[in-house]
């Protein structure tokens, strides 16, 4: 199959679909790999990288839509790949459709297929390639939300470790999925009190045991609200596959917060679950709603390209084979993770959202 690995155009997205050694397992299968000039540039792989490998650079978009088959990128389609794409293309990316409906109705006039990364399911009911990006997201926004809440950035001032004769700064996550889980680790290695909610017990157990500084409760309104007024900062990571986030934080309880207290809503790519919440980006990540610094930016990862490219790929090689071959409809991974075929939504939960 011939195989193409586009530049992301994605205001500052760094991250490239596949790294160097990845294709060259893929050319060793007998495939085809082609990948835009520059493309993993920001990743730190030059074009010289991927020739050693056997991919063939290709000057342009147009060059490299025009000879791929199978389109392997990180990032939803945005203007300049659209133009592109064609009614024979397979599309393998995150796509987040349940909350990007007019990219939904863009991709099913195109006609393509479209298998999203978010909705790859396992026998386990785990989703393998949102994962490793989720694990980084939930350290970038602890990573992110301890620099916001500096004054200089509009911040209520508070170190979240806190230091002798200064108290702890209190962060509480929603969920403790892959994302939550990083967030709440990262918090608790720095010295911050960490208030996790979560239904499963078994993840409840799982963050009580990160330390005596962390707290792991079932999500009851009431509770979730309490704390919410009481943190430092909110970190969101609620996901449900395909579906639209449902707002487990409403505006209310937002504009009972501390003022200068951070949110860092890592499930806006799928509408986020805190009703104050909007996507942003790397030019312009934060906003000011309610007194509370918002930080929604819908590519965390891309701030780093390098290990998030690394963490990516290795997750992607073995379904990318898979979707080389001709069989992969065959495959229960890869058919939960199918968004659209033939110009049809067929993803039963974005189809609910999208309807």
């Amino acid at each position: 199959m011939r195989i193409g690995i586009p530049t992301e155009i994605k205001l500052l997205e760094g991250r490239v679909g596949l790294v160097p050694e990845a294709c060259d397992d893929l050319v060793r299968d007998g495939h085809e790999l082609f990948i835009q000039a520059g493309a993993g540039d920001k990743s730190g792989y030059p074009d010289e990288a991927y020739r050693a490998h056997g991919v063939a650079i290709l000057p342009d978009a147009a060059a490299l839509y025009e000879r791929a088959e199978l389109i392997v990128k990180v990032k939803e389609p945005v203007a300049g790949d659209l133009e592109y794409l064609r009614h024979n293309h397979l599309l393998f990316c995150y796509l987040h459709l349940a909350a990007n409906p007019e990219l939904a109705r863009t991709l099913q006039r195109i006609g393509l297929t479209a298998v999203a990364f978010e909705t790859v399911q396992d026998a386990q009911g785990g989703l393998p390639l949102l994962a490793p990006m989720s694990d980084i997201a939930g350290r970038i926004a602890v990573q992110s939300g301890a620099t916001l809440l500096q004054q200089p950035q509009g911040g209520r001032g508070v170190l979240l470790g806190g230091v002798p004769a200064a108290e702890r700064g209190q962060v509480v996550v929603l969920v403790a999925g892959h994302a939550g889980g990083n967030a709440a680790k990262m918090a608790a290695g720095i010295g911050a009190l960490v208030t996790v909610f979560d239904k499963q017990p078994a993840r409840l157990a799982a963050m009580r045991a990160i330390g005596p500084n962390v707290s792991a409760l079932y999500p009851y309104p009431s509770a979730v609200r309490q704390a919410v007024q009481q943190a430092d900062l909110l970190i969101g990571a609620v996901l449900i596959p395909g579906a639209r986030t449902p707002h487990l934080v409403s505006r209310e309880d937002v504009s009972g917060m501390l003022p200068g207290s951070v949110i860092v809503d890592i499930s806006v790519d799928q509408g986020g679950c805190i009703e104050t919440t909007r996507p942003t980006d790397y030019a312009a990540p934060t906003f000011v709603e309610e007194g509370v610094v918002h930080y929604g930016v819908t590519n965390m990862p891309g701030a780093v390209p390098r290990s998030a490219s690394q963490a990516l790929s290795a997750s992607l090689l073995p379904y990318v084979r898979k979707l080389a071959g001709s069989q992969w409809w065959d495959d229960p991974e890869l058919t939960t993770g199918i968004n659209l075929h033939s110009g049809d939504i067929v993803h039963p939960a974005v189809k609910e959202n999208l309807e």
